[in-house]
């Protein structure tokens, strides 16, 4: 079915989506996963104009370990700045743990953005899920981004045991994000995945942008929410006029219409 464009002057435009990185792998796969979804919808050789914006991860790296969420949302805001003066008209961000500086209050990103987990969270209760598992980095795993997404539309969100999360995370900054993709580490996520299953989950949430490219839908235990493919269609649905303009321009979104429910994290 072909996208029903934005009409200007009775002509078809599309918006420019900028991408907003912060790690190589979960980056490129948006990347290559919007530019596949034009694809498919719309030819051979055609999408929606893009732009990738990337400051090297590791320069944000000092910040995170000290928990200087204010310094990272800062380098951010410059690439979203960079991508404004690109022309891109609002931008996606396929990195669920930067979610968590974006949050930080501050003045308001140069463009508006899709929030990832709010994305996620869209996705699992059209889904009709009532309990997801999320796995991705222990910044993630440990902070409020997912649980209070999920929880606002009366879904649990459920961690990993400490063991699993401390297996999990490493795995991320050891493997993952250096394009490494190991068959052992792939069968420790599965049982990690087994594990959420045997506590109720009816899902898993991957929400590090690299787990995709290790756990795929075929293999896993549990139906799973790809945030970074995820992100790429809603990213490509804006860009074609089938979804609004984002509005949200960093900081905290509690005034998000979806954010008025409970906050539930299970640990047990």
């Amino acid at each position: 079915m072909m996208a029903s464009y934005l009409l200007q002057e009775g002509r078809a435009i599309m918006r420019h989506v900028g991408i907003l990185a912060h790690s190589t792998e979960g980056a490129a796969l948006c990347f290559l996963s919007y530019c596949q979804e034009g694809f498919r919808r719309l030819g051979r050789h055609d999408h929606p104009d893009v732009t990738l914006d990337y400051i090297a991860f590791g320069r944000s790296m000092p910040a995170w370990d000290a928990g200087d969420h204010d310094a990272v949302r800062a380098t951010l805001a410059v690439s979203v700045s960079r991508l404004a003066r690109a022309g891109a008209d609002f931008f996606a961000c396929p990195d669920n743990t930067a979610h968590l500086a974006l949050e930080r209050p501050g003045d308001d990103l140069a463009l508006p953005g899709l929030h990832i987990a709010e994305v996620v969270a869209d996705q699992a209760e059209r889904d009709g899920r009532r309990r997801v598992g999320v796995l991705g980095t222990a910044y993630t795993m440990d902070g409020p981004v997912y649980p209070r997404a999920l929880g606002a539309r009366g879904i649990e969100a459920v961690v990993p045991d400490e063991d699993d999360r401390r297996l999990v995370n490493e795995i991320i900054f050891a493997e993952l994000v250096n394009g490494v993709f190991s068959d052992s580490s792939r069968q420790a996520y599965l049982r990690v995945i087994e594990k959420l299953a045997a506590r109720g989950c009816d899902a898993v949430a991957l929400v590090c942008t690299e787990i995709p490219l290790l756990v795929t839908p075929e293999v896993a235990p549990l139906p799973t929410l790809d945030s970074t493919r995820l992100l790429a269609s809603a990213a490509y649905e804006v860009a074609t006029g089938e979804r609004a303009l984002p509005s949200w321009r960093g900081g905290p979104v509690a005034g998000n219409a979806h954010l008025s429910g409970t906050v539930s994290l299970s640990f047990s």
